[in-house]
């Protein structure tokens, strides 16, 4: 085994590792469970910003008479989504970890148990205290920079905290739960019941011992930090904060868009590991953005300008396939990924071309999507395209992610433009390996006469 099997065997195997340990994948299915309610909350989003959306005079008016009218009501549901985003991905996490644990360390854990300590756990962190007169109470803030009743901010989206600025300290929180849970059920720290005993009256009382230690071990954290004058929210901000900066930059960005693509040629899912990291951050910037802040690393910003056609930026490299390419084995692979390129689904190139592990197709694979991602930060950066808003479902087509995640006509030409510039730099790449699979194929055939 050569120098460069042993490096590729190493990368492999250590990767899969990460992504296979428990914590990334209930991250995973965390990221799963917010698509549906993100679509929800994007769709009453729209219906709020349909003047801005389509600058025709006249419309705006015709907005106020009609729509416009209910707009509190869409705010409403947009609320209900968004604005819970925190309970919903890190309660989703906190579920599929404690599920993890049951069914892998054969542990008498409950997810649905694991998942309301947290609930219990995260509304303990939620509300502001202070240490005043010798006593801990709650701060009250009712001004109109600042309003916090009963020690709980509140905005026109409901309470702060739950909303996706508290991603992170959900996460945190569901994971010390889930930690605190599975301690006390290995050291038989639990009510056991008889087995006459009906199943939800057991459920309840096995979670009891466990629940009073989250509350407990949670309580005293609160405790310890009101008393050093700050509060969890405040003490993982700086670092949820910091790298959320980083990954705002541009060099940051194209460096999330370099790791997705290098894992990829690894035959790693990159897109799927580094997104467990990055979505709490897309999310939190979107929410902030709907509120008047121009990040740029909001919603989904790669599968609208990015990752167009699938992961490599291949859209064109489909369409050339089909309509130029001269080797028969390039051309059918074109023709089964036509369709899913459209979706944003390229799993037919990446195995089929194949992109993986292929030395030819490395840079192209790695620099186009470095190319479009720079051309969509530039464009939205400079507030030549509209910010991004709203997260698109990753498979719509061309043009109407990039419509949809700014609300704006700009956003669809943006995607058009950083897919032909994907395209450029992948087309001196992929016409040398048609010409060169179409000699091998044009000496097969002679052999076979």
């Amino acid at each position: 085994m050569n120098n460069s099997d042993t490096f590729k065997e190493k990368m492999t195997n250590m990767v899969g590792k990460f992504s296979g340990s428990r914590f990334v994948r209930a991250i995973m299915e965390a990221g799963y469970s917010v698509i549906a309610f993100s679509i929800i909350g994007a769709i009453f989003l729209i219906l709020q910003v349909l003047p801005q959306a389509f600058p025709i005079p006249g419309f705006a008016e015709l907005y106020a008479d009609s729509l416009g009218r209910f707009n509190v009501l869409f705010q409403a549901v947009y609320n209900s989504t968004m604005g819970i985003l925190a309970l919903i991905f890190a309660g989703t996490f906190t579920y599929s970890y404690t599920k993890i644990y049951q069914e892998e360390e054969h542990l008498n854990l409950n997810p649905l148990n694991g998942l309301l300590m947290f609930l219990m756990a995260m509304f303990i962190t939620v509300p502001q205290l202070v240490w005043k007169d010798s006593s801990v109470q709650f701060v009250q803030t009712l001004d109109k920079a600042n309003i916090i009743g009963g020690g709980y901010a509140v905005s026109v989206s409901g309470i702060t905290r739950i909303g996706a600025v508290g991603i992170f300290t959900g996460l945190v929180v569901g994971w010390l739960t889930v930690q605190i849970y599975r301690f006390t059920i290995k050291h038989n720290w639990s009510i056991k019941m008889p087995a006459s005993v009906p199943a939800g009256v057991s459920n309840s009382f096995s979670a009891l011992i466990p629940g009073f230690c989250v509350a407990f071990v949670i309580a005293g954290l609160n405790l310890l930090l009101v008393f050093a004058k700050t509060d969890i929210f405040k003490v993982l901000y700086i670092p949820f904060s910091f790298v959320s900066d980083i990954a705002d930059t541009w060099w940051g960005f194209l460096i999330i868009i370099f790791l997705i693509h290098f894992l990829w040629w690894f035959g790693i899912h990159g897109a799927t590991i580094v997104s467990s990291f990055y979505t709490p951050i897309v999310l939190a910037n979107m929410a902030a953005n709907v509120k008047g802040a121009n990040h740029f690393f909001a919603g989904d910003p790669l599968n609208a300008f990015v990752l167009l056609g699938g992961s490599g930026a291949t859209l064109g490299v489909a369409i050339w396939l089909v309509t130029r390419s001269r080797s028969v084995q390039l051309r059918e692979i074109g023709k089964a990924e036509i369709v899913p390129a459209i979706f944003n689904i390229n799993e037919p190139l990446i195995f089929g071309l194949p992109i993986v592990y292929n030395v030819k197709l490395f840079i192209p694979f790695v620099f186009a999507p470095l190319v479009s991602g720079g051309i969509g930060y530039f464009a939205i950066s400079t507030n030549l395209v509209h910010k991004i808003i709203i997260q698109q479902p990753w498979p719509t087509p061309i043009g109407l992610g990039g419509f949809t995640a700014t609300t704006s006509w700009q956003g669809a030409i943006l995607a058009f433009i950083c897919a032909a510039a994907a395209f450029i730099v992948w087309y001196p790449f992929i016409k040398y390996y048609d010409r060169t699979l179409l000699k091998q194929e044009q000496a097969a055939a002679k052999e076979q006469k």
